[in-house]
């Protein structure tokens, strides 16, 4: 191995012409792809998942731009560090009449204060600033500086795309990994290595390079379909417990039960719970989903998941997970119904726009003489004294807000049978009322 320089450093792009990817934004016509051949550079984000090309892609820019080039690491920079660079970046444009390009990666770690600290010079055109970042910079940047840069997104790297760089390494690997001669890779171990990068060429050159070491410790000049699934039988599919792909898995599985498709929700719970979710996080979703989208249209899918729920604590993984696997399925095909989310929304509403209306005096409580001679629980009928345990045009609500609706079942599951009662139980409340 050539030292100890990552072969992903090794192999990184000089020239827009080698960038593999990204041709959305990096196609003749296309404003970034314009701005870096023109030269005329604007601070931009390079907002995409990690190995797409973001740093990579800043060094390009830079080059083309003949800008000096300096880079943080937002993990373990700070103002001072930024003030570091403005004295650097004013220096460099006196002395050489040469701009800098500030490239600043994981730019969504810098706090708000740690983010203005770069506004005036932006704004003064100090440097021109390049920010990385993975987090969706609607939530993790400040608009301040989002105003003052353009974002572009960078999309995960097709299989195909990938099979490009694995290729161009391997034709390069007696200069790139060092070794004496060209090494080969059976066709079934490529494929391997492709899948377990997940779209991420780092990933992908880093197994790469781990698969050539062991191979050589064998005496073989192939990557087989063996030493591959050594390398990266440990590896995991991309899942952030804080970042995009865990808000956007868990939205899929949320939607894809809400839609019955019983299959789509399987494999998104397999893809959170392969990429390392906590499978109690998984439970606890579960739980909210039955009630938001199923409720007393079908009352045993909430059961089910607190059941699920249970088993997955009492057993813990992999064998707890089959249950949430059942949940999950038995949700996605049960009726639904979100009449008791709406109506708890709408009561909230009503609660926020009518203010703390006063109970009726009939549904208070009398266990004093003075609360007795207050009228109250004056005229309440008791429901189980009455025909069918209903007191027929008795009133619950406030006063004000009498005759009001919220709880309005769905036409489906068992939801059916309660709408049918409750719009007989109202008949007799307005025959009751007539009388």
């Amino acid at each position: 191995m050539k030292g100890d320089v990552p072969l992903a450093d090794r192999l990184r792009p000089k020239n827009l012409d080698d960038f593999v990817g990204q041709k959305h934004v990096l196609s003749k016509g296309k404003p970034l792809y314009e701005a870096i051949y023109s030269g005329k550079l604007h601070s931009l984000i390079l907002w995409g998942p990690p190995g797409v090309g973001k740093t990579t892609l800043a060094h390009i820019i830079a080059q083309y731009a003949d800008a000096n080039f300096v880079s943080l690491s937002a993990v373990l920079a700070g103002v001072k560090d930024i003030r570091l660079v403005v004295e650097e970046a004013k220096k460099n444009r006196l002395e050489n009449q040469q701009n800098t390009i500030l490239f600043v990666d994981e730019v969504h770690r810098f706090n708000k204060s740690q983010q203005d600290a770069f506004l005036p010079h932006v704004e003064t055109g100090v440097f021109t600033f390049i920010g990385a970042t993975t987090e969706n910079p609607s939530f993790s940047l400040n608009n301040a500086l989002l105003s003052r840069a353009r974002v572009y997104t960078l999309k995960p790297l097709q299989k195909n795309e990938l099979e490009a760089i694995l290729n161009n390494a391997l034709c390069n690997s007696s200069d790139l990994l060092g070794i004496k001669a060209a090494i080969t890779i059976e066709g079934e171990a490529s494929e391997l290595l492709i899948n377990a990068a997940d779209s991420d060429a780092r990933r992908l050159l880093n197994f790469l390079e781990l698969s050539v070491q062991l191979a050589e410790t064998q005496g073989n000049k192939q990557i087989t379909t063996a030493v591959v699934i050594d390398v990266v039988k440990d590896g995991v599919r991309r899942f952030d417990n804080h970042g995009e792909d865990f808000y956007n898995q868990i939205s899929a599985l949320h939607k894809s039960v809400r839609g019955s498709d019983p299959d789509a929700s399987i494999y998104w719970l397999r893809r959170m719970l392969d990429g390392g979710c906590d499978p109690l996080y998984v439970a606890r979703r579960l739980v909210r989903i039955a009630s938001e989208n199923i409720g007393n249209a079908d009352p045993r899918a909430l059961q089910l998941a607190l059941n699920a729920w249970d088993t997955q604590e009492k057993l813990g993984s992999p064998e707890g997970e089959l249950a949430l696997v059942q949940a999950v399925a038995y949700l996605a095909c049960a009726a639904k119904s979100n009449a008791v989310y709406s109506a708890y929304n709408t009561v909230g509403a009503v609660i926020k726009r009518s203010g703390s209306l006063e109970v009726p005096h009939h549904l208070r409580n009398a266990p004093t003489k003075l609360m007795k001679e207050e009228g109250y629980h004056k005229g309440y009928r008791y429901a189980h004294n009455e025909p069918n345990a209903f007191a027929a045009g008795e009133t619950y609500l406030p006063n004000e807000l009498i005759g009001d609706i919220y709880y309005q079942p769905v036409k489906r599951g068992l939801e059916i049978k309660i709408s049918d009662k409750l719009q007989h139980l109202r008949e007799l409340n307005k025959s009751a009322q007539k009388n």
